[in-house]
Parts: C-alpha cells; sequence; structure tokens
C-alpha cells in the first residue's frame, strides 16, 4: 500500500486495485500515525451505461439488461423493474407469480448474506469460517438452479408474471434445503458472537448511532443494525408479502457485530418465509397478457434487495422503449457511512468497515465526467459515446 506526504499528513490510497477491493473504486485515507482523520471516496470505475441503453431498447429487452446491473442480487433487479413496468401498463400478476417471485428473491437473499457473511470473514481473516460458510452457501445456489436453470442471473421474472414453475420434487428440495441452512445458520450466529478473535475485529467498530444513521440515509441491514427502522418489505409490503408478511430485524447497537448478526437473523428470517409461502402456493397460471406499448406516465418501483431498498424511477411516452429509468441502488445510501465512521479508527480497522455495509460497485456506479481539451460541456449523443469508448480502448 502506497503513502504519500502531503502537509505534514500521510494520505494512503487505497483502490483502484487493491486486494480488500473486489471491485475497482478509490478511498483515500489520510491518517496520523495509524489513526484515520480524514476519508473521500471517488466513484465511478464500473460504469457501463445501462441506464442510457435501455433508452434503445424495447420493455422485454430491458428486463434482461436490469436483471444484469448486479449478479449477486439480479432476480429483485428484475422483479422491480418488472413491477414498475406493470404499474404502468395496469396489469396484475397472478397469485402464484407474486408466490414465485418471492421465494425466489427470499432465496437470493439468503444467497447475498452467505456470500457476504464469507468475504466479511475472510477480511477479518477467519479463512476457516468463510470456507465453511461457502461450502453451505452451495445449498441455496443449488437450490436457484434447480428452481431456475441459472446459478447466476435467473431469469425467472417476465413482464407479466414468471416464466419457472415449482414442482412438488423441487418443495421437497427447498424444504430440506431450509432445514440444512437454518441449523448451519444458528451455529454460524454463536460463532459471530462469541469467538473472542472475531469480536476484537468488530465488537464496538464502526459504530452508526441511530441518529447518525437515519441523517446519513443509510438502509438495509445496515440502517436496521443501529436500531432504524427501515425495511420495505414491512413499511410498504408488495407482491406476495402482503400475504406472508415479513418480520423486521433490528439491533441497537449499531457496530460491525450487529450488523453480522442483523444479517444471519434475515437468514432465519427468510427461510421461515420460504416454508409459509411453499405452504400457501396458490394454483394458477404463471403470467397474464402485457402490451407491447406501455401507455405514457411516470412510476416509482421500491422493493427491499439484499443490501436494503431498491429504487426504480420508470417514465414511459406510450411507445415501445422506455423514455427514461434511473435506478438508486442501496450502497451509494450506505456509502457516505463508511466515510464518516471511518474517522477515528485504525487504518486496519478500514477494510472491515467498507465490507460491513456490503458493497457493491458496480450497482453503484452511474455516471462518468469527461474532460476533453476544449474545457467546455457539451452533450454527446448515446452513438458518439459508444464510438469514443471504442476508440479510447483500441
Amino acid at each position: 500500500m502506497a503513502t504519500t506526504e502531503k502537509q505534514d499528513r500521510f494520505i494512503v490510497p487505497i483502490g483502484p486495485q487493491h486486494p480488500a477491493l473486489k471491485e475497482p473504486e478509490h478511498f483515500e485515507f489520510t491518517v496520523d500515525g495509524e489513526i484515520v482523520t480524514a476519508a473521500t471516496a471517488r466513484l465511478g470505475y464500473a460504469h457501463r451505461g445501462i441506464e442510457k441503453g435501455s433508452e434503445n431498447r424495447t420493455w422485454i429487452q430491458d428486463l434482461y439488461l436490469f436483471e444484469r446491473v448486479c449478479g449477486i442480487c439480479s432476480h429483485i433487479h428484475s422483479m422491480t423493474y418488472s413491477r414498475g413496468v406493470e404499474k404502468l401498463a395496469g396489469v396484475t400478476v397472478p397469485p402464484r407469480a407474486k408466490s414465485i417471485r418471492l421465494l425466489a428473491a427470499e432465496l437470493e437473499r439468503i444467497h447475498s448474506h452467505m456470500l457476504w457473511f464469507g468475504v466479511a470473514a475472510h477480511e477479518a481473516g477467519f479463512d476457516t469460517l468463510f470456507m465453511y460458510i461457502w461450502r453451505d452457501r452451495e445449498v441455496v445456489m443449488d437450490l436457484l438452479e434447480t428452481l431456475s436453470g441459472n446459478r447466476v442471473n435467473y431469469s425467472v421474472n417476465l413482464l407479466g408474471g414468471v416464466k419457472v414453475d415449482v414442482t412438488p420434487e423441487q418443495v421437497d428440495a427447498i424444504r430440506h434445503g431450509m432445514d440444512k441452512l437454518e441449523k448451519r445458520n444458528k451455529h454460524y450466529l454463536k460463532v459471530v458472537t462469541t469467538d473472542k478473535s472475531f469480536l476484537n475485529r468488530t465488537r464496538g467498530i464502526g459504530i452508526i448511532t441511530k441518529e447518525q444513521a437515519k441523517i446519513l440515509g443509510t438502509v438495509g441491514p445496515t440502517a436496521r443494525a443501529s436500531g432504524v427502522e427501515r425495511e420495505i418489505r414491512v413499511n410498504a409490503p408488495y407482491g406476495a408479502y402482503k400475504d406472508y408478511p415479513a418480520n423486521i430485524i433490528l439491533d441497537p447497537t449499531g457496530d460491525l457485530e450487529a450488523r453480522f448478526v442483523v444479517r444471519i437473523k434475515e437468514v432465519l428470517e427468510s427461510c421461515r418465509l420460504i416454508r409459509e409461502t411453499l405452504d400457501g402456493l396458490p394454483e394458477g397460471e404463471l403470467t397474464t397478457r402485457m402490451p407491447r406499448r406501455i401507455k405514457a406516465g411516470e412510476t416509482i418501483s421500491r422493493t427491499e434487495a439484499p443490501r436494503g431498498e431498491l429504487f426504480y424511477y420508470i417514465k414511459s411516452n406510450g411507445t415501445d422503449k422506455p423514455e427514461r429509468i434511473h435506478v438508486r441502488t442501496p450502497t451509494i445510501c450506505n456509502m457516505s457511512s463508511v466515510l464518516v465512521t471511518s474517522v477515528g479508527h485504525q487504518l486496519a480497522d478500514i477494510p472491515m468497515i467498507l465490507v460491513g455495509i456490503d458493497p457493491c460497485f458496480s450497482c453503484n456506479d452511474r455516471m462518468v465526467v469527461l474532460r476533453h481539451s476544449h474545457g467546455d460541456t457539451e452533450e454527446w449523443t448515446w452513438e458518439r459515446l459508444r464510438q469514443h469508448g471504442i476508440e479510447f480502448y483500441r
């Protein structure tokens, strides 16, 4: 890790390529000895132009585009997009399709939390726990593959419903998987709250008070680990969550240990929700008819992604293509908490504080600024931006 001296201070850069980061983002931490005194972040390295690209694709094509915003939480992105488009079109999804969407969403939540849990254990130097968790994570990965045929980008959703059904054999496999995952995660909950070496890296580290969490606008498990009651499944139930209510998981402590506890308890809550959904799975159709052209209007669609509130703004001009779609992912809401809580901690705590919000920079990055020699500002067309990318990387 390189350091540079500037005005009697040391600025330690982390990223955009760094072993502690799995995606390219750049942070600068000003340190006094080993104590962080200031922190800044430079985002935008993983910008892919998805929002602009959606304007040149049809509503159906955009379903598969937005599913690829994030590989870990692809289902919730496509479900949030689908719900917004269905709202604009005035279409009601069949009850069985809503329940299958919930099943996939909760399986994905378990997968996301366990993937994060393993990475966080690795950052803490607890590689044995990391390997055990990722071994057990294969259970939910296999279930998602059994349900959808894919381990990544499950492609469960259609505009107006879902494309996969749940067979009796799959129901039995999911129940068996939930029994195993519930047992294992109860064990992990005991480990993260009793292991002394692990608690040295989490207890009392990166504390965000309830008031700070509200001011900084944190969402998801990061907010709920500070006692903030922000949970879209509970505050504004959507889809099958109206029939199978979720319980909000809170912890008032606000430190890294609380973020581990909240996420593990959310895995246990997802196991309960999945069992209840399987018990009450309604019969009926999987899809309903959707118009090719969506009537003019605008709407928002909100869901609870594994990392927190996922927000879609969708605008239609009455054609077969959207006029504007904007996505706000949870990471951008939680990123400011990393910069605030880093100050006053040792530099060695920074990777754990960063991983504590479960960041996804590919989800987060939305914009880049190009500065050319003329120094003025002008609007570029999609084609000009595409050509610039071709020439830049040639």
